[in-house]
């Protein structure tokens, strides 16, 4: 798909929905042009894994090997660890927000959110927690990095190392979606 194309995404998401329509969220998950399949055992692992790549070579969907990964029991998808134990940030990817000085500009404050966001469900009250920083970046305000802004930027990041694991949606529970 050329770069630019403005509903590039979409487009992936509806292709790779149309291929694995009957395998989608029974062995099967797709986010665009990836896909993770999974199983209860090795065995339905790799019989769901067969029945993936047979619908590959079917449909003339190719591969890039080098991006394959076969047969883990964790792995890293868009920043987040995927396990049986659910989903949690990948601590790699948030070492270096850890590590970070406090922000000394208008810029720093805007790449430290933008960082941040990315992590934002995992975040009880987020939007609460990074006021101070974001009046920062108001109109006209004069940039003065006070005690509430440090207050903010230090549990911001405390939050960040140790964010709780997310579980995947049961579908087989009753749930209301608000």
């Amino acid at each position: 798909m050329p770069f630019g194309l403005c509903n590039a995404p979409a487009t992936f998401q509806c292709c790779m929905t149309a291929i694995f329509s009957d395998l989608n969220e029974d062995c099967l998950e797709i986010f665009m042009d990836d896909f993770s399949t999974f199983g209860e055992n090795f065995d339905n692992c790799l019989s769901n894994l067969e029945k993936v790549l047979i619908r590959c070579k079917e449909t003339n969907l190719v591969l890039n090997w080098e991006k394959c990964h076969f047969m883990v029991d964790e792995g890293i998808v868009l920043g987040h660890k995927i396990s049986s134990k659910g989903m949690e940030v990948d601590k790699g990817n948030i070492e270096v927000i850890s590590k970070l000085p406090p922000p000394t500009t208008v810029k720093c404050i805007r790449s430290f959110l933008g960082h941040a966001r990315f992590y934002r469900r995992f975040i009880e009250d987020f939007s609460k927690i990074t006021k101070p920083l974001c009046s920062l970046l108001e109109q006209g305000r004069q940039f003065e990095f006070n005690e509430d802004c440090t207050k903010a930027f230090n549990l911001l990041k405390q939050k960040l190392v140790s964010a709780p694991i997310v579980e995947p949606l049961d579908w087989t529970l009753p749930f209301e979606l608000m």
